[in-house]
């Protein structure tokens, strides 16, 4: 799958391995909570077991905005959708634009449904997914019908 444009500040980027990089934001214990519910850090075996399974399972990107790189975006073929943004660029609309990104993939893709799983206490997440149009199905289940 090749790169995409969001609009003129963001682009996904196609998944490459670049663990110097990435493996800072999975080192911040806010933004490892956030995601995986995690009192710990990432370690690198750890972020590359997340990035092998991510790549064979969907279609992975990394997220481009203002040129650099600021977190990873996941569809999979079931309509999950797995998205990171690393902390110095949260609250930027960043996420919501990259939405509008995945939607429309999914749709090229006949995909459907799209889901989320968001925990409760990530009230951050649940607006940023409710600003695009998913709903609440369960406590941690947010759903898109296309």
């Amino acid at each position: 799958m090749a790169s995409r444009i969001v609009d003129r500040e963001i682009q996904l980027i196609r998944y490459y391995p670049n663990y110097q990089t990435t493996l800072k934001w999975y080192q911040d214990l806010d933004l490892c909570k956030q995601v995986d519910n995690r009192d710990t850090a990432y370690d690198l075996d750890l972020l590359k077991a997340m990035y092998k399974y991510l790549d064979q399972k969907g279609d992975l990107f990394y997220i481009k905005y203002q040129n650099r790189l600021c977190g990873d975006v996941c569809l999979q073929p079931d309509g999950e959708i797995n998205i990171v943004v690393a902390k110095p660029y949260q609250n930027k609309r960043i996420g919501r634009r990259v939405m509008g990104e995945i939607i429309q993939l999914a749709r090229e893709k006949g995909i459907t449904e799209l889901h989320a799983v968001i925990y409760a206490f990530n009230r951050q997440s649940q607006r940023m997914f409710e600003s695009v149009g998913f709903h609440r199905v369960d406590t941690e289940k947010y759903t898109l019908i296309l």
